[in-house]
């Protein structure tokens, strides 16, 4: 008797019948570059840091062609401008020299003197004509017994005696009741105090006027600025145009902008260039160490440590002395010289160790075996793999390198005036930081925005290019 075996299967296990189609998963093969690429698009800080590299590139590039203001171009009728919406001027006659009043019929020392801490204050005090940055110009009414006035002016309304000012001018006679201000005049409230004096010693009254000075310019400073032309049909007293400044000007009434556009260039020149520059010399010297290793290798590198222990200033002021460059001269070159001299030890340290760690791999010993040569492993297998840490090392070397720039400037040694760079703006902006901050923030904030961008974009390219985070 035979036993018949039967042999089911459910209908999870049926085998596929040729005529279905069997759907198959498999992901697309990508390069090392291309999964470091969605990587780091991955990055939200990395990519903005990214776009704002790209910005920093177009505005120092691209910046002065749309924006077509000479960095040197003084404007001294804005002078130290915050920024601001665009300005008008009136258009007045060049200056001419102003007579003060001086009244006949009032003793320009009186017979009987008054005590001082009994005089009144001037009244009457007004300005005389339209106030201008030309001039300013006021009279007051004379004080019986007064044998001259005081005149001060200030920026604030004064809080008592002690508080009036910038002391401008003592007239030395009671009958002269007039007095002209031409120092350094700004579109801006100026309150003036008028002081009677006995000749010797100061009233304790005052009076103060509040005056706001028009912006004037003369035709033949509006023909030279190029805001008219000579056969312009335009009459004294009507208003002009001035220059946009859209982040103000400095002390000496250059624009801002365009000195920021050039200073980019400086910045970024040194601080791209330079890097570029001992990286480039650091993977040279760190890649033939690291590959022929041994006694080679051990002697290279304690020349490295050595560079390492050099002090970076004293070489720097060495470079200066060696290449004639003065006190007050831009030191741009012996700047570059001693970056690129004694910036390379921490490259050539970072390559050595990944070459070291690549050649003992088993791609290269085969490679070997069929007959390359060091030139072909170096260029085909060794530099390719090292490739994520020179980038990486690159994007933190260019934001220590403008810094260093920044700060030499800043101390005087490095991009001197009227050279602009970010650092040699930041050392003229903190003289005035106090009463015109703007020159000191703008140059400090594309520093800090610069540094900030590439050590944010060399922390994302750390992660993009790290091998071991490769999707699978």
């Amino acid at each position: 008797m035979s036993d018949n075996i039967v042999t089911s299967f459910t209908p999870d296990y049926t085998p596929a019948s040729h005529g279905h189609s069997v759907e198959q998963l498999s992901r697309p093969s990508l390069s090392y570059w291309q999964d470091a690429w969605i990587r780091l698009k991955q990055n939200t800080r990395a990519i903005i840091s990214l776009y704002i590299v790209v910005s920093l590139a177009l505005f120092t590039l691209a910046g002065p062609l749309l924006w077509q203001v000479d960095p040197a171009l003084q404007d001294l009728n804005q002078i130290s401008q915050a920024p601001s919406l665009p300005k008008r001027a009136l258009l007045v006659d060049p200056y001419e020299r102003w007579q003060p009043i001086i009244l006949d019929d009032f003793p320009s020392e009186p017979e009987t003197y008054v005590d001082v801490e009994l005089m009144p204050a001037p009244s009457g005090v007004q300005p005389l004509g339209e106030p201008t940055t030309q001039q300013i110009r006021l009279r007051w009414e004379p004080v019986v017994g007064a044998g001259g006035y005081s005149i001060y002016r200030n920026q604030h309304a004064p809080e008592g005696i002690n508080d009036l000012g910038l002391p401008l001018a003592t007239t030395l006679g009671g009958n002269e009741i007039s007095y002209e201000d031409r120092l350094n005049l700004e579109q801006r409230d100026y309150y003036y105090s008028i002081v009677p004096t006995d000749g010797f010693d100061e009233a304790n009254v005052y009076t103060t006027i509040k005056v706001l000075p028009t912006i004037a310019i003369t035709r033949d400073e509006a023909t030279q600025r190029g805001l008219i032309d000579a056969d312009t049909d335009i009459q004294i007293g009507d208003p002009l145009s001035l220059r946009f400044h859209p982040f103000g000007t400095d002390y000496l009434g250059r624009d801002m902008l365009a000195r920021l556009m050039q200073g980019a260039r400086v910045s970024l020149f040194i601080g791209i260039c330079a890097p570029f520059l001992f990286v480039m010399f650091g993977i040279l010297y760190g890649g033939f160490a690291g590959y022929f290793g041994g006694q080679l290798d051990s002697l290279l590198m304690r020349f490295a440590d050595f560079v390492v222990a050099l002090p970076f200033l004293l070489f720097m002021i060495l470079f200066k002395i060696a290449f004639g460059i003065g006190p007050g001269e831009s030191g741009v070159l012996p700047m570059l010289i001693a970056l690129v001299v004694l910036g390379w030890p921490g490259t050539a340290r970072l390559v050595r160790g990944q070459v070291l760690q690549i050649r003992n791999n088993g791609y290269i010993d085969a490679a070997r075996l069929l007959g390359a040569k060091d030139s072909y492993l170096i260029v085909r297998h060794i530099l390719p793999n090292t490739m994520g840490v020179i980038l990486v090392t690159l994007t933190f070397a260019v934001p220590g390198a403008i810094f260093t720039e920044a700060f030499l400037s800043f101390i005087g040694m490095g991009v001197a005036p009227p050279t602009p760079s970010w650092g040699s703006m930041c050392n003229e902006g903190v003289k005035t930081m106090l009463s015109h901050p703007h020159e000191l923030i703008f140059p400090a904030t594309f520093i800090s925005i610069t540094v900030l961008a590439f050590n944010l974009l060399g922390d994302g390219l750390t992660e993009a290019l790290d091998s071991r985070m490769r999707s699978r």
